[in-house]
């Protein structure tokens, strides 16, 4: 497990937010998964209000008429919280969306002399977010009887697992751009527990409300590098002069 390549990787990715191009990127990220999050609380919100109603009566009390109230701002409050589990399938999405531009500014500074990437079409990008992003939400909804179980190691649970889904999507998207699906899933299972702790890395910041909004943009940026990094095999593309390793 090349760990010194995980951390020079995501190094790299933080020291270039100074970069206009990157930054551009990261605030349209950071913005697009403030979005998502406002939209959640907003529709749960919502929903709770109107299954509360405008008021209630009680025995002895008469009508109350506060408690819709009461239960929508608790839902904002509960959303929130949820916020933690809820960043892991919103850095999915906000990966896939914003991929292209991400690794167009990395590869520009950090790899300038290998050839520019067409950008991924419309409906194969959604497919893969669509795919990806079920996944996520499925294996998720599945932990969380391991997060009951095993109350006291939840977190780190929660890490091991995100980690694992996140590296997957995070490595095949930056993979596949270059080498194709075919390609980037081999290369995936050859570094597997590099792939896995590098997505670890990017699990544990998601738990922390407001860093973790940086981290799908940042994940993108680093993974990219991450594949520049790792050795590719004979059936990768050949690399072209100057090509940085």
């Amino acid at each position: 497990m090349a760990l010194e390549t995980v951390f020079k990787a995501f190094g790299l990715a933080i020291g270039q937010i100074g970069d206009p191009r990157f930054r551009r990127v990261l605030l349209l990220g950071i913005g697009g998964a403030l979005a998502l999050l406002i939209a959640f609380a907003w529709g749960l919100s919502s929903i709770v209000g109107w299954w509360a109603g405008d008021s209630i009566t009680l025995p002895f009390i008469g009508e109350i008429t506060w408690l819709d109230s009461v239960f929508s701002w608790g839902a904002i409050v509960v959303a929130l919280g949820l916020s933690v589990f809820l960043m892991v399938p919103v850095a999915s999405a906000i990966t896939s969306l914003f991929l292209d531009d991400v690794a167009d500014a990395v590869e520009a500074v950090h790899y300038p002399a290998i050839p520019q990437q067409p950008r991924t079409p419309l409906m194969e990008g959604l497919r893969d977010t669509l795919g990806f992003l079920g996944v996520i939400v499925g294996v998720n909804l599945l932990a969380l009887i391991l997060y009951v179980i095993f109350a006291p190691v939840a977190l780190f649970i929660f890490w091991a697992v995100n980690g694992f889904l996140l590296g997957r999507e995070y490595y095949t998207l930056a993979a596949m751009r270059r080498v194709g699906r075919k390609r980037a899933r081999e290369l995936r299972r050859k570094h597997f527990a590099t792939i896995w702790a590098a997505g670890i890395l990017m699990a544990m910041p998601l738990s922390v409300p407001i860093l973790n909004l940086m981290i799908p943009i940042l994940g993108a940026a680093t993974f990219t590098h991450l594949f520049q990094m790792l050795p590719q095999g004979h059936r990768g593309p050949a690399n072209p002069p100057g090509y940085p390793r």
